[in-house]
């Protein structure tokens, strides 16, 4: 029986180890270039691998699992809506330990602190109808509807793909913001919208879903439900705030955290 119990021991301290390590390169082979998305890149002949992009001296490297939302108050985020005359209360709340959003009016709530190089993990799932809504990447500048930033879409049927918002009054023409995928067209390209990879990753109404952005330099992949969506290279921002959301429809999010990625 020592014996018996000897050979679990190892055979569970085995199994931790090869899932640690899978985890691990799943998250870390995204980086290679022979991804379709870089390859069109590089085949345009945009593809300009950076070693750095727009370097902050409070951009926050996290060492070990950091837990964004606390999953009992708002405490490291700030709530904004668009309209000055409405209480940002009323459309952020928290109820067992998940946030709710009504979706009017537009804004989102955002992290106080700047993150870079980094794993993202958000749920979140639609309580009604499906909707739009999205996660925002690298956000800097002023709080208004649109910041300066990179949405990871949520909208229904549409995750994975990346809006370009850029820094000036409107949202058309961008200012201040780009990366290689969008520079070069093509295809995934329409406007400020690079398509997602793939058909929809996503499940059902009411069933939770989970986003996995992986941010390091210039780099950021997004993972819907553990399937790659979405690549960019050669970002013009690489550091910023991440925001959640309100935009026209009710979401709830849940278990927002980030991951040092060595």
């Amino acid at each position: 029986m020592k014996r018996f119990g000897v050979l679990i021991l190892v055979l569970g301290l085995a199994v931790g180890w090869v899932v640690g390590t899978a985890r691990f390169k799943r998250r870390m082979c995204a980086f290679e270039v022979n991804m379709p998305a870089v390859y069109e890149a590089e085949q345009a002949g945009s593809l300009k691998v950076k070693t750095a992009c727009c370097p902050m001296d409070t951009c926050t490297v996290v060492k070990e699992k950091t837990m964004l939302w606390n999953g009992r108050d708002f405490s490291g985020w700030k709530l904004y809506v668009n309209e000055e005359d409405k209480d940002p209360k009323d459309t952020y709340s928290i109820k067992d330990g998940v946030i709710r959003v009504v979706g009017q009016p537009y804004g989102y709530l955002r992290t106080e602190a700047d993150y870079c190089n980094y794993l993202l993990h958000v749920e979140w799932r639609w309580p009604g109808r499906g909707g739009n809504s999205g996660v925002f990447t690298h956000m800097s500048g002023p709080d208004k509807m649109y910041p300066k930033s990179f949405e990871c879409q949520l909208e229904t049927g549409n995750a994975g793909d990346i809006w370009l918002i850029g820094s000036g009054e409107k949202l058309e023409p961008l200012v201040g913001i780009e990366t290689n995928e969008h520079a070069a067209g093509g295809q995934r390209v329409e406007g400020r919208r690079i398509r997602k990879l793939k058909g929809s990753s996503e499940k059902g109404m009411g069933e939770w879903n989970s986003y996995e952005v992986i941010c390091k330099d210039d780099w950021m992949l997004i993972f819907a439900n553990g399937v790659l969506q979405n690549v960019a290279t050669g970002m013009s921002d690489c550091c910023g705030k991440i925001c959640l959301q309100s935009e026209g429809t009710a979401i709830e999010f849940r278990n927002v955290y980030i991951e040092p990625l060595e």
